[in-house]
């Protein structure tokens, strides 16, 4: 007898073919039969009228902390993700020390959101090597789960304090290829880094990886082609300064791995077009040079949340607004309440604003939308742009949004308008996806807790992409969200709807599936205070994690059956050039 059957729905398998109508028979964790499909099962599923599919698969996340206080990782299982990959960006949580654990719990409250009351309730901390990380998920997540060694986390091991600040001796570098070995060895699926200049540690200085000269990058990079089922994650500066494209195909070629890096936005900005065809070209450059690099791209223009509180809001502006972000919330008040502080805020964002990187936009502080205000006086303002405001009441940009946001007690929630909502962008979203250079993804999902809704890349595309705007058929959504993405990354047997793969399956609505409106939960471990941008999935009747059904209508069954994954148990090696069409 079958464990589950799904019967009467429209399969769209993973592949890129066309869908078929039929059943699909699950026992022991995996597809047993398709087609017509007669064995009875303890559990029938009518799919009738909707779309069998693949689980997604969202190729960069930061969910190592949250899969200890929220094992179903959630928003994601309920988007129909049912595989996740994270350890991105060089922000591993293994291996560890207790001396690094120290640094490293800053560092990811600063760099990737994460309150640090949160980690430090609620997750244990009580391991040293990567495979007793590893060991510590086991049997306790709802998604199937994968995870890179982070750079800055080995240098912090390896250097200590002088990881910030210092170049590695070359006894440094062996003792970080060793450390990386033994973790890739331990069942870490790859090796990740940063160069990024976005990317700093509780202290506002840049994180241990932008530290390393271009050849410790090359020397860990190497170490990876000794293992089997790994792959590489390097994070550069995407304005890509002299030399970063050279980087990243070394990168490559030492590892003899494709590398992907985070992120691609298409925006609704006049020259995106062209943005696109100078990022893209850096994979060209790769392939000449024997290697491969690939663009993890969003489906949507994102949408950043920021407070005047948060440490990981507006503190890439240059000059005195790193000064205040250094401050204690009280004290920076009472700075921003100073005439001659405000001259020189609103200087300093100019200066970013027509600087041309990639942070620009956060100097255009007139384009800032107060989406959430607490105080009575201002509570009328909410949904307002602040330059109409400004416009409006004779006031200067800066000291509209300084007033509302004081009053608030810096709480007041706002969001940049990037654009990007149009036609004409989203013809061009559906050229990057079609391009061989590009993976669809870059999710962030588990980290920048409450700023970003790029979480619900699976449905937004579903929605926007395949239904509303028409950019990328079905069939080549779903095979872009699961056996592309699955091949990328060698998982063994996912991403397919086919005869002995894993049922990770979800059955959703084709009219109505999409993202639902976003708003905010306070249900972060530690702090009753802080909050998590979240949307609900809509249309989205199950999702099922290797034979198991985790989502029904929209609701956790409570059930934990995702598998850690360790490479090359569960993921074989991809050769350079295997996703090119």
């Amino acid at each position: 007898m079958l464990d589950i059957k799904i019967t009467g729905g429209t399969i769209v398998d993973g592949t890129g073919r066309a869908q078929y109508r039929g059943d699909v028979g699950i026992r022991d964790g995996r597809i047993l039969a398709l087609g017509a499909v007669a064995e009875d099962a303890r559990e029938t599923i009518d799919a009738t009228g909707r779309i069998v599919a693949p689980g997604f698969i969202d190729v960069h996340t930061h969910y190592d902390a949250q899969a200890f206080w929220d094992p179903a990782l959630s928003p994601s299982c309920f988007h129909g993700v049912t595989t996740v990959i994270g350890g991105f960006c060089g922000f591993s949580i293994a291996p560890l020390t207790e001396d690094s654990a120290s640094y490293i719990k800053p560092m990811l409250a600063r760099v990737e959101g994460m309150p640090l009351e949160t980690l430090d309730q609620a997750v244990p901390w009580n391991w040293s090597s990567f495979a007793e990380f590893l060991g510590r998920l086991d049997g306790r997540v709802g998604l199937n789960a994968g995870f890179f060694a982070g750079h800055s986390a080995i240098r912090r091991i390896v250097m200590g304090p002088r990881a910030v600040g210092e170049k590695a001796t070359s006894a440094e570098i062996e003792a970080m290829q060793e450390l990386l070995g033994e973790s890739l060895a331990g069942g870490a699926m790859g090796f990740s880094t940063t160069i990024s200049p976005s990317h700093v540690d509780g202290d506002g200085q840049p994180v241990p990886s932008r530290w390393a000269a271009p050849e410790e990058l090359v020397a860990l990079a190497g170490v990876v082609r000794h293992h089997e089922g790994t792959g590489l994650e390097l994070l550069p500066d995407t304005t890509f300064p002299d030399g970063t494209a050279e980087l990243m195909a070394d990168f490559s070629v030492a590892g003899d791995r494709p590398v992907n890096w985070n992120i691609l936005v298409v925006s609704g900005a006049p020259d995106a077009e062209q943005r696109v065809t100078r990022q893209l070209a850096v994979s060209d450059l790769a392939r000449a040079r024997g290697g491969e690099v690939i663009a993890l791209t969003v489906p949507s223009t994102p949408q950043s949340f920021l407070t005047l509180r948060s440490q990981t809001a507006l503190h890439a502006l240059p000059g005195i607004w790193r000064d205040l972000f250094a401050l204690p919330p009280e004290a920076r008040i009472e700075r921003m309440k100073d005439p001659a502080t405000r001259d020189e805020m609103a200087r300093q964002a100019e200066l970013l604003a027509t600087s041309g990187t990639m942070m620009s936009f956060q100097g255009h502080l007139g384009k800032l939308t107060l989406r959430s205000i607490r105080s009575p006086a201002y509570k009328a303002l909410e949904g307002r742009n602040v330059e109409d405001i400004a416009a409006e009441q004779g006031q200067r940009v800066i000291d509209v949004l300084l007033d509302v946001a004081i009053a608030d007690d810096l709480e007041t929630v706002m969001t940049f308008d990037m654009g990007g909502n149009d036609q004409a962008t989203w013809d061009i979203r559906g050229r990057v996806w079609a391009d061989d250079r590009t993976l669809i993804g870059a999710s962030d999902a588990g980290a920048h807790l409450d700023m970003i809704d790029t979480f619900a890349f699976s449905t937004t595309v579903l929605q926007k992409g395949v239904r509303e705007h028409a950019v990328i058929g079905l069939e080549q959504a779903v095979h872009q969200m699961t056996q592309r993405a699955a091949r990328y990354f060698g998982l063994k047997d996912r991403g397919e709807i086919a005869e002995g793969f894993h049922a990770d399956l979800v059955i959703f609505d084709l009219e109505t599936v999409g993202r639902g409106r976003t708003y905010f939960r306070y249900d972060l471990p530690g702090d009753a205070e802080a909050y998590r941008v979240y949307a609900d999935a809509e249309g989205i009747n199950r999702v099922i994690v290797n034979g198991t059904v985790i989502v029904e209508n929209g609701v956790h069954t409570g059930r934990l059956p995702g598998k850690v994954l360790r490479s090359g148990t569960d993921s074989r090696t991809v050769p350079i050039g295997a996703l090119r069409s």
